[in-house]
């Protein structure tokens, strides 16, 4: 197996650490919601959490992965520096972001990332546009807003539905419903977050198939973009997995208490209005982040009892880490692939 094969097959595996990453950082957010509710532990809900990201990836489609391989960027150009470039960005954002405890996203980071080590070696018309790019742009303000709306509608319609009901009996209902909600949710964090890196992984595969003609394990030569190979599938949702039950309880504390303070109730319609939302998004291939999703719910939970509920300096601090994502990632991610091309 020459060099060069090794280098490709260590950048799956650096593909891998960025999906292990990306289930401590992003998939907290999965898990936020139930504990700050003691509805579960937070081992209870990691593991939880962990198993149904996992599932997640064998229940629906993969038309978001086929939007990252095929949707951005211009598969002619890629290579196995410009993946590796894109991958660094992506990481060194999110591990800047977990240590200050904001709970921005991987998505987009890896799609800052991307975007930035393909311009870096061919300039913007390495980017397909619109292609997949308007919708991608135009969910970073609809997930957020949409969950936000979904939550707070079906917080107000349920509050007068269960007006007359005992506030006990009510709150042991929704303790148990939030099993259901919490699983619905990292069904939908699985299957638009993994897919991501099964993307990118399947696009350094086609576009270095060459030299994977002679290589004794078949697995390893992808021809197509239009199909996703089980073993990736596999390991991104078990890479996925092993990083939720690594935990991220810096981004947890942020999003289930310090945005606004959360019941079982309060939990139950963001968790379901965050699922509903990840569910159309990846329906439809669109890669959206599953963090602004969440926080846009739990903010509408809040902001159905009264706008005083929710924390807006708190929740403000996660928009501008937000806005700053892929411009952040994609300036390392350009950086990188210089200092890669150079050496």
């Amino acid at each position: 197996m020459s060099p060069a094969t090794v280098f490709i097959l260590a950048i799956i595996l650096v593909a891998l650490v960025f999906d292990f990453i990306n289930g401590f950082h992003d998939a907290a957010n999965s898990i936020a919601t139930v504990v700050s509710t003691r509805v579960l532990s937070p081992t209870a809900a990691v593991i939880w959490a962990a198993g149904f990201n996992f599932i997640a990836v064998f229940v629906f489609g993969t038309a978001v992965a086929k939007t990252l391989g095929a949707g951005l960027v211009d598969i002619g150009i890629v290579d196995a520096n410009v993946i590796l470039s894109g991958l660094v960005g992506a990481i060194l954002w999110d591990l800047i972001t977990w240590w200050l405890g904001l709970p921005t996203s991987s998505s987009h980071a890896l799609i800052g990332g991307y975007a930035g080590a393909a311009v870096a070696k061919a300039g913007f018309t390495a980017l397909v546009f619109p292609g997949k790019w308007l919708s991608t742009l135009l969910f970073i303000v609809v997930a957020p807003l949409m969950g936000l709306v979904l939550a707070l509608g079906l917080t107000v319609a349920l509050s007068w539905l269960l007006r007359r009901a005992r506030p006990r009996k009510v709150d042991g209902s929704f303790r148990i419903l939030q099993f259901f909600s919490a699983a619905a949710y990292s069904l939908g964090h699985g299957t638009n977050d993994a897919q991501k890196t099964m993307g990118i992984i399947v696009g350094l595969l086609v576009a270095e198939q060459a030299r994977f003609v002679a290589v004794p394990l078949p697995a390893l030569h992808v021809t197509t973009l239009q199909e996703i190979p089980l073993w990736v599938v596999i390991a991104c949702g078990a890479a996925m997995g092993l990083g939720t039950v690594s935990g991220g309880w810096r981004i947890v504390k942020t999003m289930g208490q310090r945005i606004t303070r959360l019941k079982p109730f309060g939990g139950f319609c963001a968790e379901t209005a965050g699922a509903i939302t990840l569910f159309v998004s990846s329906h439809f291939g669109i890669p959206v982040s599953t963090t602004h999703t969440i926080t846009g719910a739990i903010t509408g939970v809040g902001a159905a009892h009264r706008l005083s509920a929710v924390r807006w300096g708190m929740a403000g601090r996660i928009v501008w880490a937000w806005i700053l994502t892929i411009p952040a990632a994609f300036f390392i991610a350009f950086l990188c692939y210089v200092l890669l091309h150079a050496v």
